[in-house]
């Protein structure tokens, strides 16, 4: 297996670790595929999204088995482990805290004349979540997303996730989401799900926002429906960067790389950055040991072959600029001062600081939603936090007093843009008659 290990030279990239750093999230020929199939589900509603589960997942539906029903996310629970129910109790108790915890509240200040600024925060009426369910069915996110809508006080939670060829949905997702508090809950993947959520059919009501990771073809319908509603961001394959030294531990540093390979969908990317070659020969070295144990072989040897870069850079500071270069979804930190190096990162979804952070933490459990920028988006674009479920809206009131000392101020800059109807609008309100 050949694993790209690279010596840095900051003052001049090869082509091809360019592109390796800069592979935006989005494939032009996924992008052509998601155009078809939303056009076709704005023209043809229910039918279009029946046909299109049974070309791209198998499973033939009719536009009434799309929903699934609260008997069947009940009964869900009778085929999950109680180690299962444990786990995603804890998880969602961490996530719904952290939440609460990043929830901004109403605030105002008062103007000189007695008036007040300020803004208040309202919850988005109806949100659609995305549950991945292909490669790996995603419990997870399920507890990732629906909480935070939940407590943004969202009244409508509307999931959407494949089904199996059977018509099924997993067991651990169904019952993830009722758990997290899932209003509605329906049988359908990919760009149809999008699709109908954006646009509304005959069976599924349209949404105010979609939220929730993807593969290729889900992010570039994100993409496309953007305008027709509210998006969190554009996410595609995982990715994960660790910023090591000579501290870390190869074993460590590999199975963290791994965690991220292991998705499945062949397209994630990996990074090193080191200015240890010691440390980059031995992690090489290890990667493939611990790829030959785990169970999707195959697109975890295409990540380890086309998407995985171990760079050895000629100091800290240089694998420093590397990774905000790459503006990795995950960053591990993994060396003796992590608080400093943590000071020095601009672009990054999340950071996970020491050696007892591993990202599989924020994947599951810690409380930070896992929903994350993707293919350098970590540069304009932040995670998913309760926020993203809630519209801000400033409120102004003012006085006599107030409007009297920003009367000079509107009257010049209606002068100058050439909008008299603004100046007047103020101008009137000092008639006479009013009082």
């Amino acid at each position: 297996m050949k694993i790209h290990l690279f010596r840095l030279d900051p003052a001049r990239l090869p082509r091809w670790v360019e592109a390796f750093l800069t592979t935006p999230p989005l494939d032009p020929a996924a992008e052509e595929t998601a155009r078809r199939v939303l056009a076709e589900v704005r023209r043809g509603g229910d039918r279009a999204v029946a046909r299109f589960a049974q070309e791209f997942d198998g499973v033939r539906l009719s536009p009434r088995q799309f929903r699934v029903a609260a008997e069947e996310c009940v009964a869900a629970e009778a085929n999950v482990s109680p180690a299962f129910r444990r786990a995603a109790r804890a998880a969602l108790r961490n996530v719904a805290r952290f939440a609460r915890a990043g929830r901004r509240l109403d605030w105002h200040l008062r103007t000189q004349g007695g008036g007040r600024l300020g803004e208040r925060f309202v919850p988005l009426r109806r949100v659609g979540v995305y549950i991945p369910g292909g490669a790996a069915p995603l419990a997870s996110t399920a507890l990732m997303t629906v909480p935070l809508a939940r407590v943004a006080g969202v009244p409508e939670i509307v999931a959407c996730t494949p089904a199996g060829r059977d018509g099924r949905v997993d067991p651990h997702i169904l019952c993830a989401l009722r758990w997290a508090g899932a209003t509605e809950v329906y049988r359908i993947g990919g760009i149809q799900a999008i699709g109908a959520l954006a646009y509304g059919t005959e069976t599924i009501a349209p949404v105010d926002k979609i939220v929730g990771p993807g593969g290729i073809y889900v992010a570039a319908a994100k993409r496309l429906v953007y305008g027709e509603v509210a998006l969190d961001m554009v996410a595609g394959p995982s990715e994960i960067a660790v910023l090591a030294d000579d501290s870390a531990d190869p074993v460590v540093v590999a199975a963290d790389l791994l965690s991220q390979a292991e998705h499945g969908t062949g397209h994630e990317r990996t990074l090193l950055a080191t200015p240890s070659a010691a440390l980059a020969r031995a992690v090489r070295a290890e990667l493939p040991r611990q790829a030959a144990r785990l169970t999707r072989p195959e697109p975890i040897r295409r990540v380890l072959e086309k998407r995985t870069l171990l760079a050895v850079a000629p100091d800290l500071d240089a694998a420093i600029a590397l990774v905000n270069r790459f503006a990795p979804e995950h960053l591990e930190i993994l060396t003796r001062d992590p608080e400093a190096a943590a000071a020095r990162i601009v672009s990054a979804g999340a950071i996970f600081l020491g050696p007892w952070t591993p990202e599989s933490a924020g994947d599951f459990a810690a409380g930070p939603s896992h929903v994350l920028p993707t293919g350098g988006a970590a540069r304009f674009f932040s995670g998913l936090t309760v926020e993203d479920f809630r519209r801000r809206m400033s409120v102004l009131q003012l006085t006599r007093r107030d409007l009297e000392e920003l009367q000079p101020v509107i009257e010049e800059f209606a002068r100058v843009e050439g909008l008299p109807g603004h100046a007047e609008s103020a101008r009137t309100r000092f008639r006479e008659s009013v009082s």
